[in-house]
């Protein structure tokens, strides 16, 4: 009977192996098997401790705003009202019970406060307009959702964000159309550019249903100007496709040039025709520094976008419990300006920091002024000038320096050798420590270049 048994378990085994999963489950479209995520894997089996394990790997390709939240803390210090348990049985029922995806008139409210704050009191947001998502990584896919069909195309400028090849990509079916920039102009977005990215589709017969941007850069950390978002949104116009600006770094802009909206531009263009295609995503995670809480948002134009994204978004939706909290935190309006103030002026000190540091190790960077990264130019260790070089450079430094920085080639860059590198998410000393690496590494690679220079001149 045993042995029954064991032959029908194996039997069973054996079927079950052979059972198919959908295409999607099987597909590479998740882009997980770039750098960018093998990166994030190898610090995982080592994370660097200034006590535990000195010699691991420093987490550089992660941006996250960890600079300013003793602030965030000591708010909710002297503010316990935020916490759904300290007022009593209504607020926890009400809170506990209450889910409507159109999310909580409150903390929509807040949220939309906060949204002009950030951007200077330039525009103002209508919280009927703003439809909560559990993350900006679930408001871009949910408007592609709404604004294309699999095999349609969005253009997108590079470098971009690596996580855009999932999140834009993977559920839904959509196209990235690459908008290749070029260090030559500081990767700035020319009209030439675009023209030659939406004929490339045409070549290709994918129809391109818009533009996203990423305003300030994810990974360049800088800001679009005024004229290149006209530009933007006249072409868009003229090809009649949609706009999106993902502006989830809007208040970590730590010197001049200010921050430019999309909507101060459509406001002023004085076509109000164009509003149907303009979308804003916004998030929680940069600014605030609350990526564990999921909070993005959605602030469309278009009523029927903002309709059909409101019921979509029952799929990603934020917990009551959280809008509760950061309804009475954004409503403070004394604290979140101070916030925004302290946490520019802390990034500002940060991206001195590495900048100043790297340059004594004979690196440059883009000029930025925005953003929790650097984008950094290693063109001159590459071993060769492809991306091949590239990725061999990025593999001496995350198992040998034990830094784990995001290799452009993830970012789509078609030039090969430059870095994003993160400042924001570790201690003021793991940034010191990181920069020692980096002056130590190039230090080595000085005497090797010297030793050589001597061999060869010994020879002759």
């Amino acid at each position: 009977m045993v042995k029954d048994a064991l032959d029908c378990a194996m039997l069973n085994n054996k079927s079950n192996s052979s059972v198919t999963l959908s295409t999607m489950a099987t597909a590479k479209t998740h882009g997980e098997e770039s750098p960018y995520f093998t990166g994030w894997k190898e610090y995982d089996k080592n994370p660097y401790d200034q006590h535990m394990n000195p010699s691991g790997i420093i987490q550089m390709g992660l941006a996250e705003n960890q600079v300013s939240f003793d602030l965030l803390e000591a708010w909710l210090d002297e503010h316990p009202e935020a916490s759904i348990c300290q007022e009593g049985k209504t607020t926890f029922r009400d809170t506990a019970l209450h889910q409507d995806y159109h999310g909580l008139p409150a903390f929509r409210e807040a949220l939309a406060r906060f949204m002009e704050m950030v951007r200077g009191g330039k525009v103002r947001f209508d919280p009927d307009r703003i439809v909560l998502t559990a993350g900006a990584t679930a408001a871009n896919e949910l408007l592609m959702f709404c604004l294309a069909n699999p095999g349609e195309a969005f253009l997108v400028p590079t470098p971009y964000y690596p996580g855009f090849d999932r999140d834009l990509r993977w559920r839904t079916g959509v196209e990235i159309i690459p908008v290749h920039c070029h260090s030559s102009n500081d990767f700035q977005v020319t009209s030439s550019a675009l023209e030659e990215a939406y004929h490339e589709a045409k070549q290709r017969n994918i129809r391109v249903k818009g533009i996203l941007v990423t305003n300030p850069s994810n990974p360049l950390g800088t800001t679009l100007e005024r004229k290149a978002l006209k530009n933007l949104l006249s072409f868009a116009s003229e090809k009649n496709i949609h706009l999106i600006c993902d502006e989830i770094y809007s208040g970590s802009v730590f010197v001049p040039p200010d921050f430019v909206s999309i909507a101060e531009v459509l406001e002023g263009s004085g076509r109000p025709n164009d509003s149907d295609r303009v979308h804003i995503v916004y998030s929680l995670s940069k600014d605030l520094g609350f990526p564990g809480f999921r909070v993005g948002a959605i602030y469309s134009y278009n009523d029927t976008v903002v309709t059909t994204a409101r019921r979509m978004s029952s799929f990603s939706l934020v917990s009551s419990q959280t809008q509760h909290f950061l309804a009475c935190m954004l409503s403070d309006e004394n604290f979140t300006k101070k916030y925004i103030k302290e946490n520019q002026k802390r990034l500002r000190k940060r991206n001195r920091i590495m900048v100043s540091g790297l340059q004594k190790a004979g690196i440059s960077c883009l000029k930025s002024n925005a953003g929790l990264f650097c984008w950094v130019n290693l063109t001159q260790l590459l071993p060769s000038e492809n991306v091949d070089g590239e990725i061999k450079l990025w593999e001496t430094i995350l198992y040998e320096m034990g830094l784990n920085v995001s290799p452009g080639s993830s970012c789509h860059c078609i030039e090969p050798g430059w870095f994003r590198v993160c400042f924001a998410n570790m201690s003021e000393h793991t940034l010191q420590v990181s920069l020692q690496r980096i002056q130590g590494f190039m230090n080595s690679k000085g005497r090797n270049k010297s030793n050589n220079l001597i061999t060869a001149a010994a020879r002759n």
